[in-house]
Order: structure tokens, then C-alpha cells, then sequence
């Protein structure tokens, strides 16, 4: 087991602002991938599948961090929070919703031995 966190970051673009929302995610990879505790980072969309057809939003980042500071210290950087100011939260943003979540694989109450 281990300390690692794994996010998927989806989002919903607004109609006909697919391409636009893609490209503009990709322009966060490359400095994300230069911070402390960033694993991976890659912005993806979703392709047609008869062996996936669950819901998704059709653009979703697949993150792994060190752990959760390092998560955290991400969602802080001035580039980050200025992307979901601009193209999330603004009216004429590109993206009509999106949705954050973190996983661990750590079972719940898993007693991972403390290193000093």
C-alpha cells in the first residue's frame, strides 16, 4: 500500500467548446508535471467503446500524486486556480460542469507502519 493519491478530474464542455477545453487543459500539463510529488498528469477523452459505455464527462485528467500534500499544494498554484477561475467558474467559461474526486488505495483503517 502506499501514501499515493490518485484524481480524476472530469469535465463537461460547453456545446461545440470540446476541442477548445482540451487544448487549454493540455496547456496545464506541462508545468503540473514539473511539481514536487506529481506522479502523473494527463488530460484524456473519453473514445466510444461497447465495452465502456458507462457516464462520464468526455475530457478527464488521470492524476497520481505523491500523497495528499502534494495534491493539495497543486490545487493551490496560481495557474491551477486561475484555470478553474477563468474556464469553470466565469459565464464565458468553456466548461459547463466538472467534477473532482481523489481516491487512495488504502483500504479504509489500514495500519501502514510509520516511518521516522
Amino acid at each position: 500500500m502506499s501514501k499515493k493519491v490518485y484524481c480524476i478530474a472530469q469535465f463537461l464542455p460547453k456545446p461545440g467548446q470540446e476541442q477548445a477545453l482540451f487544448a487549454v487543459l493540455q496547456g496545464l500539463e506541462p508545468n503540473t508535471l514539473r511539481e514536487d510529488g506529481c506522479l502523473q498528469y494527463i488530460v484524456t477523452r473519453q473514445l466510444a467503446s461497447p465495452f465502456a459505455e458507462g457516464e462520464s464527462y468526455p475530457i478527464a485528467f488521470n492524476e497520481i500524486w505523491r500523497d495528499n500534500a502534494s495534491f493539495e499544494a497543486h490545487c493551490q498554484r496560481a495557474e491551477i486556480k486561475d484555470f478553474f477561475e477563468r474556464y469553470c467558474l466565469a459565464e464565458d467559461g468553456l466548461a459547463a460542469k466538472w467534477n473532482v474526486c481523489i481516491y487512495s488505495d488504502e483500504p479504509e483503517g489500514y495500519d501502514a507502519p510509520q516511518l521516522a
